[in-house]
């Protein structure tokens, strides 16, 4: 992805410390963190800095990989990277990548000569790896986007969800690559606004013509007929297709079903999870009551405020996601090609695809092909 002509990745490692684009100043203010230990990548995971199924894969893998490094100077490496491990593995519940990105890096030291430089060799290799997965899906489900649609998303499965290229939005970008006119509507996705702050803000970047609606709008743009598809991330996908996203992604299932709108799930293979059989049997992770009392922004001089915005003693429930039954999806877009629910070969998620040319570069992103070039 671009940022003021720069290319950047969400999430890279250089020199020992873990870089991330910080995600909770976007998108009235753009900045790099700069974690120096696992610690510090750890509670970046946790406060959500970095955010996103496969970019907190990343950054859980680069945290293991310095907790290697670390562990080096201590006087019992074995139980601080036991320590470590747990601590990355605390900071989200929810998200399959996460778990995925410190159990392979976990299994490639164990038992290597240099078990630090094996941590940070495949880290790196999971991320460029994430980085073709997306690159993938987007080539496949650019076909899903035909010229003039309108697509609906919810939450934020674009570049800043992922290393590089995005889920959701892969498609919509790689159309958009290649000529096609997208509009894309962009669900706000209380409570912490991850569509309006982050979607949006990337879409623009990218010159895609999008607008922001209310959470509740969407169901009514559907019933209108001005949704054409609907394409969403996810956090986890069961072994029987069933979908934990973002809160909120259930009733844009429900609703799409009810209209006829076609609704799609991106998914790359690390977030798949065979050793799940359904989606109740899935963590659903709950957040702090304060992200649903509270919305920061700048006013109209133009100072970042913490406003209050519910009842003044009221309760409140944050579960940060919910579980989308395979019988609402339409399809899944994986790197292998968009599969119908019960149609997922096993091989799809069986492994990684091949990293592409150019990925070395730890902080580097990369511009879109166009739909059908090599995949």
């Amino acid at each position: 992805m671009r940022v003021h002509g720069t290319p950047y990745r969400t999430v890279w490692m250089e020199g020992g410390a873990v870089h991330l684009i910080d995600q909770n100043r976007l998108p009235f203010a753009f900045a790099v963190e700069t974690c120096a230990g696992h610690r510090a990548t750890a509670e970046a995971i946790r406060h959500m800095t970095v955010r996103g199924a496969p970019a907190i894969g990343a950054a859980a893998a680069f945290a293991l990989a310095q907790a290697y490094a670390e562990a080096a100077l201590e006087r019992d490496p074995d139980t601080y990277l036991r320590e470590a491990r747990a601590r990355i593995e605390g900071t989200r519940p929810t998200a399959r990548d996460l778990f995925h990105g410190v159990e392979r890096v976990w299994a490639a030291a164990a038992g290597a000569r240099d078990p630090a430089a094996a941590a940070v060799e495949a880290a790196q290799a999971l991320a460029d790896e994430s980085v073709e997965a997306c690159r993938r899906i987007g080539a496949h489900g650019a076909a899903l986007v035909g010229d003039g649609a309108r697509v609906l998303t919810h939450c934020n499965a674009g570049w800043l969800a992922t290393v590089d290229y995005g889920t959701a939005l892969a498609p919509v970008y790689a159309a958009v690559g290649s000529g096609k006119r997208v509009h894309v509507w962009v669900d706000e996705t209380r409570p912490r606004a991850q569509g309006a702050r982050l979607t949006a803000w990337e879409l623009g970047a990218a010159g895609v013509p999008h607008a922001v609606i209310a959470d509740n709008a969407a169901a009514y743009l559907m019933s209108r007929g001005e949704v054409d598809l609907v394409i969403v991330g996810a956090d986890r996908v069961a072994a029987n297709g069933d979908v934990v996203n973002k809160v909120g992604t259930l009733a844009k299932a429900v609703c799409a079903r009810e209209f006829g709108v076609p609704f799609y799930v991106a998914v790359p293979p690390s977030t798949f999870d065979a050793s799940v059989p359904d989606g109740p049997g899935i963590p659903i992770e709950e957040r702090s009551e304060d992200e649903v009392h509270y919305q920061t922004g700048p006013d109209d001089e133009g100072t970042v405020r913490r406003v209050r915005v519910t009842a003044p003693g009221s309760a409140a429930r944050n579960p940060a996601f919910d579980v989308t039954p395979a019988r609402f999806v339409t399809g899944y877009v994986t790197e292998c090609g968009v599969f119908a629910p019960g149609a997922l070969p096993e091989s799809c998620f069986s492994g990684w695809g091949t990293a592409g040319e150019g990925t070395g570069n730890r902080g580097q992103g990369t511009a879109f092909p166009a739909p059908g070039a090599a995949a």
